[in-house]
């Protein structure tokens, strides 16, 4: 703006306009470029190759299953070490007439003992534009780190090793079933993943490590801005939440809150109180919209452990992620298979690193005792 004579303060609205020429000024990165060594069938087989270095599972495709489309795929799941059945996995990923938008996972079947021993059926679904026969899809690094995301999801569904149906895979507490997700987007980011599987679609080469550099000091830009306007949404969901019975003028009740908190003039709420939609469309998010944040601390503080450790591919951390947090489903306290995985509660220095923040001066451990709830 000063560059540009502005010879005024930004405005709330001005701010995305010059935070993205900011962005393009210090951080330009050419997409294309990207995208050029991002291939789905590769990433989808660094995902199975991921999913049997922490998890011991194989992926075969398989034909004479029933699928609602011909792009559909099914591959079953086995355990590598004893060759045992543990699910089947369906690949749903290009665009189509009918389909929803975005990306998610969808679990046909949970895992169970209740009814016999009933194993899992989980579906990936994506809406990448189909390419002509015999050329790769290329998708963008947010929508690698997005097809990593999901498959989390599925491999929280693939690994439950529980009774009940209604406590199985990824039937969580709200504010714990998108750490497991969240989790598996670092291992996109691994040398192992980026030198195997992310390679040039004409020289097969892998991605430069000068351009994963770029990639990496991207994804901190703007990083006080998405924090402090997510916050605000988040504790205001919260003080309305407390707030009781008594009659609420939405917009005083607004400034007044976030005048108490310190918020900056130049950033509004991600939500504005009138439209929140995630807290009053429904019970999902309601005094719950925090969780989104809460599990990017869980996260964080979790592939931590592989780094204090031997790496990301360190097999005795690995096993006890499986065991404490993949397998249990809501079997357990989501705090206590924390504490179990981690040997202490979350803290949030990994996150302050991964945002691009400085160390707490006080490293404040999390409150890891998220509220469990019966499903």
């Amino acid at each position: 703006a000063d560059k540009e004579g502005l010879k005024r303060k930004i405005e709330p609205w001005d701010y995305r306009f010059y935070a993205e020429k900011v962005r393009k000024a210090k951080y330009a990165l050419e997409q294309n470029e990207v995208k050029s060594y991002l291939q789905l069938e590769k990433l989808r087989e660094g995902m199975f190759w991921v999913a049997g270095e922490l998890f011991g599972f194989t992926f075969a495709q398989i034909e004479g299953v029933p699928v609602h489309h011909p792009d559909v795929r099914v591959f079953e799941v086995k355990d590598k070490g004893t060759g045992k059945h543990v699910g089947l996995w369906y690949f749903d990923p290009y665009a189509r007439k009918g389909k929803r938008s975005g990306a998610w996972m969808s679990a046909y079947r949970n895992q169970e003992r209740f009814h016999g021993d009933v194993s899992t059926i989980v579906s990936n679904n994506s809406n990448f534009v189909k390419g002509k026969a015999g050329e790769p899809v290329l998708i963008s690094w947010e929508d690698a780190s997005t097809l990593f995301h999901e498959f989390g999801h599925a491999l929280h569904g693939l690994s439950s090793d529980v009774n009940y149906p209604t406590l199985s895979g990824t039937s969580v507490a709200r504010d714990y079933v998108e750490f497991p997700s969240q989790l598996l987007e670092n291992w996109l980011e691994t040398p192992e993943v980026l030198s195997k599987f992310a390679l040039h679609e004409k020289t097969g080469k892998p991605i430069p490590k000068d351009l994963v550099a770029k990639i990496d000091k991207a994804a901190t830009f703007n990083q006080g801005f998405a924090t402090v306007e997510y916050l605000s949404s988040a504790l205001i969901d919260m003080k309305l939440h407390l707030a009781g019975e008594k009659p609420i003028d939405p917009d005083a009740f607004e400034k007044e809150t976030l005048a108490a908190l310190g918020m900056p003039k130049e950033i509004v709420m991600r939500h504005r109180t009138p439209q929140f939609g995630h807290i009053f469309s429904g019970d999902g998010y309601s005094a719950g919209y925090y969780s989104y944040l809460w599990s990017d601390t869980l996260s964080s503080d979790a592939f931590d452990a592989f780094v204090e450790a031997k790496g990301p591919y360190d097999r005795a951390v690995a096993d006890k992620l499986k065991k404490n947090v993949f397998s249990v489903g809501d079997t357990i306290d989501p705090a206590d298979g924390y504490r179990a995985f981690r040997g202490k509660d979350a803290g949030i220095d990994a996150l302050m690193r991964k945002r691009g923040f400085a160390p707490a001066k006080k490293a404040g451990a999390g409150n890891a005792a998220t509220k469990k709830t019966v499903n």
